[in-house]
């Protein structure tokens, strides 16, 4: 289990990551924004503890930048704000569980826990258009019955358009879907990842609007 941990307290980082890899888990630690964005974009998680109090700013950014690319990893915030405000802004913008700093590692293991359980039993539909499926609660994409592998950067630019099946999706907004609007992206790095999914799953399943974006129509054949 592979865990991303969000945390520039290096006292608490290094109890927090001896903690949960004596319990089995893998951690990858990163103490800013800028570094979370990156391991997000490069990796899977099973969860993500996540500050609040970061030196480029709120941890917030980060959760906010996930939900925008339909990224559901479950979140636990760690935080040493315990306003009642605080922790409703965090579980609003889409934080699964809150704690606040001092914690016993105990039950931060529990929280971690729970959350991944709630996580493991919710179902998202499979969406279909033509003989393309793509599961997100597992992060399958199929044709014609048979899985395809794609990057992690194709996988979401293809659940962006999915989600919006039938409306023209610009490349703006697929960029933030797929990098989290990080704004050191090539002009082109859209169109590669759209020619790729093409490629591997015809080239009937991507419209492109010209000058605007791209779209998956609806219907029952690409």
């Amino acid at each position: 289990m592979r865990i991303l941990l969000v945390e520039d307290d290096a006292m608490l980082g290094d109890a927090v990551c001896a903690g949960l890899t004596q319990d089995g888990a893998r951690v990858d630690w990163v103490r800013s924004l800028s570094d979370a964005r990156l391991a997000l974009v490069e990796h899977d998680y099973k969860a993500v503890l996540l500050d609040l109090g970061l030196p480029e700013g709120s941890g917030l950014k980060v959760l906010a930048s996930m939900r925008a690319r339909y990224d559901a990893t479950p979140v636990l915030i760690i935080t040493a704000r315990d306003r009642l405000s605080e922790r409703v802004a965090g579980l609003d913008a889409g934080a699964d569980d809150y704690i606040v700093k001092p914690f016993q590692l105990d039950e931060l293991q529990a929280r971690l826990r729970a959350v991944l359980r709630r996580s493991s039993n919710t179902v998202v539909s499979a969406m279909r258009r033509g003989d393309v499926a793509i599961e997100p609660a597992r992060q399958i994409v199929t044709r014609a019955g048979r899985e395809v592998s794609l990057s992690a950067h194709e996988y979401r630019t293809l659940l962006a358009l999915m989600e919006r099946m039938g409306q023209t999706v610009s490349r703006e907004q697929l960029e933030v879907a797929v990098y989290g609007g990080s704004g050191t992206i090539e002009s082109n790095t859209v169109a590669v990842y759209v020619h790729q999914l093409r490629r591997k799953l015809g080239e009937g399943l991507i419209v492109t609007a010209h000058g605007v974006g791209y779209r998956i129509e609806t219907g029952d054949t690409p």
